[in-house]
C-alpha cells in the first residue's frame, strides 16, 4: 500500500492506483471527460490536469500512478489555470447550439464550462464542421461537430462490447469518430455509447427531440427481458414512458444496459395496446366493462369445472410475468382443483419435474462471473440471450479466463474461446459424456453410479479432452447451461452430466435462465408439481392433450411456446380461452375473452433474477385506458370463484406470502435426484439424409423474446431483427443443390414455411437453423426435431 496526500487529505491506496481514482475515494472531484472507471485510460482530453509536488508541469490525474509520499493539488492556481486552458481549447471548435442540443441539461461539457470556461472566446476563425453519420436506428450521430474526441465510445466498443465498431480516423483538427466503411453499429450494447458520450455527439435516435431532461420524472424499475434483472431509471412525461436509462448496481448490471432493456419502452406505447375488456359473442368481438368480463370468465370456468372436471382447465404464463401474477395464477387454478399450471412454455423436456432438489438458478452471484477463470458454457446464444452476462464473461476472458463452449451454432461471442464443440443437437449429450469421461481420467476420480456404466464405454474426442483439461486446470470454474440447453429435448440429461462435470472439477454449476422470473416462477409454484409430487400437466402436455379451457397470462401462443402449431391447435379446440394480455394479438382468432392487463411499467411487482436476488418495483405510469394490473384481475377472479385466500390489498402482501419460509439463495439448488443414464442416450442421432431430413437448431432472436420487445419499433429496424432465413452449412446447400438466397420450403411435423437460404459455415453439418418466436416461422412445429428442406 502507498500513502499519498491530495489537497491536504491523506489516504492509503494500493500500488498502481491512479491519482483520479484516489481522489474519488476521498470524495474529491477532478474534472474530466475521457476518463471512465470502467474503461481503459486514454488521457486524451487533458481536462484532469493537476499539480503534483516537484513535477515541472501539470499531470493528467487519470494517467498518473500514485507514488509514496506524493502530494497532489487539484484546485491550486496552477491546476485550475491548466484546466481552464484545456477547456478553452475544447470550446474553440464546439458549436454554440446548446438551446437545440438533445444533451442540454445533462451535458458534462456544459456543466464544466460553467466552472472552467471563459466568458468569451479569443478564437475568431470559423469553427470546423464534421458531417453527420448514419450508424443505425438506435444511436444518432447527427451532430458530430460536437464531438470532443474523448474516444469513450471507441473504447467501450472494444473493451465492453467486444467489437471495434467505431474508431477515430485522421489526425489533428481533422480527427473524427466514424464507423468502418460507413457501416452501422450493431452491438447489442450500443446504447451505452449514448450514456458515455460527454457531449451531444451521440444521442438516442428514438428519444431525439421528444423531451427535455428537466421535464421528465425519474422512477426506479427492473427489466423483465432477461434473467439478469437490470436496474432501470424509467423517465416519464405526461404519463408516458419517454426514455429508459440504467441505474448503477455493481452487483447486477454495473452501469450498463442492453439495447433490449433500453429501447423496448417503445413497445409500451404501441398502437396495438389492448385498453378495454372484450368478449366474443356470436363470433364478433364486443367491448365490455370489467364486471361483465370477469363474471363471464368466472361463470365459464365454473361451468367447465363442474361439467368436465377441474383437470380440464389449464393455465399458461410467460416467465416475464411478475412473481405476484404467477403466484395468484397458480393459487387460482389450485383453488379450482386444477394443478395444470406452467410458465416454462419453451421447454420440451419435463422429465426432471419432481426430481429437482430445489430451484434451478445461476449457482453463484452475478458478480462472481467476473472472477471465474474457467468456463464451460453449454447450449447458449450467449451474446443475444444474455448481453450483460456475456459482457461479464468477456471481461473474465480478457483477463485470461478460458472459455469452453458446447453448442450447435458457432456465433461470434466477441471474446477469446479456448475450445469449442459445435455439434448437432442430437450429439450434445454424447459430447458432454465424453467431457465427463475425460475429466474423470485426468482427475483419476471414479464416477457416480448413475453415469459410470454408460460413460465408461465412451471414448473422448480430442476437443472433449481439451475441454476437460481446461476445466481441470482452473481454480474458479463455472459450468453454465444456456437457454438452448434448457429447451433441449434431453435437457435433464444435459443437466445431469453437467452436474457431474461440475462435481469432478470443483465448479459452480448453474442455469443462465431465460427471463426475469425463470427462478421466480418456481418460487411462485407456477409449476405442476410440488417437491417430488407430480400434481398436474406441464405446458407441453397441456397443449398436446387438449384442455377445454385455457387461462393465458401474457402469452401469445404462436410466438411464446415451444411448438406453435400444437399450441394454436389446442387453443382452437378449447371451449373457452381467456387471454390476459397488454396487447391485441393473434388471440383474437381463438380467444373468447380478452382482458387488458398492465405491462411491468404500469404495475407493481417482483422479479427474482438468476442469482435469486428479489427485486420489487412500483409502477412508473398509470395503466393505459381501462387496463389493470394482472394481480388485481386475478384477485377479483379468485373472489368471484369463491377461492379462499384472495383478500390482498397490495402486491407486497402477495410477494410476502409467496416467499414465506423461503431463504434466498439458500433454498435454490441445481441438483437432480433419481436420474440415471441409459446406453442409448449416449448414441449419436441416426442420419436421415435420404429424405433431406436435418436437425433443427432454433433460437429466439434477441428482439423477439417477449410481447413488449416485439413491438418496439426502433429495435425492429436493427440488423438483429432482420427477416428470418434458413441458415445452413455450405456443404448442406451443395448436397441440396441450392444457392444462397434461393427460396426453400421447410416442412416439420405437417407444418411448413417458405424462407430464403443463407450460408453459415459456423453451423455443423446436418442441421438447419431457423429462428423461433417469429411470425414468419410460426407455421413450423417444435424448436427441435427433424425438419425437411425442399426447393420452393
Amino acid at each position: 500500500m502507498i500513502n499519498i496526500e491530495i489537497d491536504g487529505k491523506r489516504i492509503e491506496v494500493e500500488n498502481g492506483c491512479s491519482v483520479i481514482e484516489a481522489a474519488r475515494r476521498l470524495g474529491i472531484y477532478i474534472p474530466h471527460f475521457c476518463y471512465h472507471k470502467k474503461l481503459s485510460i486514454a488521457a486524451n482530453c487533458r481536462m484532469c490536469l493537476v499539480q503534483v509536488e516537484k513535477a515541472p508541469k501539470p499531470l493528467p490525474a487519470c494517467a498518473t500512478p500514485v507514488a509514496e509520499g506524493m502530494k497532489v493539488f487539484t484546485a491550486s492556481e496552477q491546476a485550475v489555470k491548466a484546466q481552464k486552458g484545456v477547456m478553452e481549447f475544447l470550446l474553440i471548435n464546439h458549436p454554440l447550439d446548446c438551446p437545440i442540443c438533445d444533451q442540454g441539461g445533462e451535458c458534462e461539457l456544459q456543466d464544466l464550462a460553467v466552472g472552467y470556461g471563459g466568458s468569451a472566446s479569443r478564437y475568431q476563425e470559423e469553427k470546423r464542421v464534421v458531417l453527420s453519420k448514419d450508424i443505425g436506428p438506435l444511436v444518432a450521430a447527427e451532430e458530430m461537430s460536437r464531438c470532443i474526441n474523448c474516444t469513450r465510445c471507441v473504447r467501450f466498443g472494444v473493451e465492453i462490447g467486444g467489437a471495434m465498431e467505431l474508431g477515430q480516423a485522421f489526425r489533428g483538427e481533422h480527427a473524427e469518430i466514424m464507423s468502418f466503411v460507413s457501416d452501422t453499429v450493431d452491438s447489442e450494447l450500443s446504447g451505452n455509447m449514448i450514456d458515455l458520450c460527454p457531449v451531444g455527439a451521440l444521442t438516442s435516435k428514438p428519444f431525439r427531440y421528444s423531451a427535455r431532461t428537466w421535464e421528465l420524472s425519474r422512477r426506479k424499475s427492473v427489466s423483465p427481458h432477461d434473467s439478469l434483472g437490470s436496474n432501470l431509471a424509467v423517465q416519464v412525461k405526461n404519463n408516458r414512458v419517454m426514455r429508459v436509462l440504467p441505474i448503477e448496481n455493481e452487483a447486477v448490471n454495473e452501469c450498463w444496459l442492453s439495447d433490449r432493456d433500453r429501447f423496448s419502452y417503445e413497445g409500451l406505447n404501441s398502437a396495438g395496446r389492448l385498453t378495454k375488456p372484450m368478449i366474443k359473442q356470436g363470433g364478433k368481438w364486443q367491448e365490455a366493462d370489467w364486471k361483465a368480463a370477469l363474471e363471464y370468465v368466472a361463470n365459464g370456468l365454473r361451468q367447465i369445472s363442474s361439467e368436465a372436471g377441474a383437470e380440464f382447465i389449464g393455465s399458461l404464463a410467460t416467465p416475464y410475468s411478475t412473481l405476484e401474477e404467477l403466484y395468484l395464477l397458480q393459487k387460482l387454478m389450485r383453488g379450482l382443483g386444477s394443478h395444470n399450471v406452467d410458465f416454462r412454455l419453451r421447454q420440451s423436456d419435463f422429465s426432471a419435474d419432481g426430481k429437482q432438489a430445489g430451484v434451478p438458478w445461476l449457482g453463484m452471484t452475478v458478480a462472481d462471473i467476473n472472477q471465474i477463470d474457467r468456463f464451460l458454457i453449454v447450449g447458449s446464444f450467449l451474446r443475444k440471450d444474455h448481453p450483460l452476462l456475456a459482457a461479464r464473461v468477456r471481461f473474465a476472458a480478457n483477463k485470461g479466463a478460458q472459455v469452453n463452449l458446447v453448442h450447435s451454432a458457432d456465433d461470434e461471442l466477441m471474446m477469446p474461446v479456448c475450445n469449442k464443440a459445435i455439434i448437432p443437437p442430437g450429439e450434445m449429450v454424447a459430447v458432454l459424456g465424453q467431457v465427463l469421461k475425460a475429466l474423470s481420467l485426468i482427475k483419476n476420480l471414479s464416477l457416480d453410479d448413475s453415469v459410470r456404466n454408460v460413460v465408461n464405454a465412451v471414448t473422448p474426442s480430442p476437443v472433449a479432452h481439451a475441454i476437460a483439461s481446461s476445466l481441470a486446470s482452473g481454480e474458479r470454474v463455472a459450468i453454465l447451461l444456456g437457454n438452448f440447453a434448457q429447451q433441449h429435448p434431453q435437457a435433464s440429461l444435459l443437466q445431469h452430466l453437467a452436474e457431474h462435470i461440475a462435481a469432478l472439477s470443483g465448479a459452480k454449476f448453474g442455469f443462465l435462465g431465460e427471463a426475469a422470473n425463470s427462478v421466480g416462477g418456481y418460487l411462485a409454484q407456477a409449476v405442476p408439481f410440488s417437491g417430488t409430487e407430480l400434481q398436474g400437466m406441464n405446458a407441453s402436455a397441456m397443449l398436446a392433450s387438449h384442455r377445454k379451457a385455457y387461462v393465458l397470462l401474457n402469452v401469445e401462443a404462436e410466438l411464446d411456446t415451444q411448438n406453435p402449431q400444437q399450441a394454436l391447435a389446442a387453443m382452437h379446440a378449447a371451449d373457452m380461452v381467456v387471454a390476459m394480455s397488454a396487447y391485441k394479438h393473434h388471440a383474437i382468432e381463438y380467444a373468447d375473452v380478452l382482458l387488458p392487463i398492465a405491462p411491468f411499467t404500469e404495475t407493481s411487482g417482483t422479479f427474482v433474477n438468476a442469482e435469486g436476488r428479489v427485486q420489487s418495483f412500483k409502477g412508473t405510469v398509470r395503466p393505459l385506458g381501462e387496463s389493470r394490473p394482472a394481480w388485481k384481475v386475478l384477485r377479483v377472479l379468485g373472489n368471484l370463484l369463491n377461492v379462499p385466500g384472495f383478500d390482498f390489498n397490495d402486491s407486497e402482501e402477495i410477494r410476502d406470502e409467496a416467499l414465506r419460509g423461503i431463504n434466498l439463495p439458500e433454498n435454490l439448488d441445481n441438483s437432480l435426484r433419481g436420474i440415471s443414464l441409459q446406453p442409448e442416450t449416449m448414441s449419436k442421432r441416426p442420419e436421415t439424409r435420404k429424405t433431406a431430413g436435418l436437425q433443427r437448431v432454433s433460437d429466439v432472436p434477441i428482439y423477439a423474446t417477449d410481447s413488449i420487445v416485439r413491438r418496439a419499433a426502433s429495435l425492429q429496424k436493427t440488423r438483429d431483427a432482420a427477416d428470418p432465413v434458413a441458415w445452413m452449412h455450405s456443404t448442406e446447400l451443395e448436397k441440396l443443390d441450392l444457392r444462397p438466397g434461393e427460396m426453400v420450403k421447410l416442412i416439420q411435423e405437417g407444418g411448413s414455411v417458405r424462407l430464403p437460404t443463407s450460408v453459415d459455415d459456423g453451423l455443423p453439418c446436418g442441421v438447419v437453423r431457423v429462428v423461433s418466436g417469429h411470425s414468419a416461422t410460426a407455421g413450423l412445429a417444435g424448436m427441435f426435431g427433424e425438419i425437411r428442406v425442399e426447393r420452393a
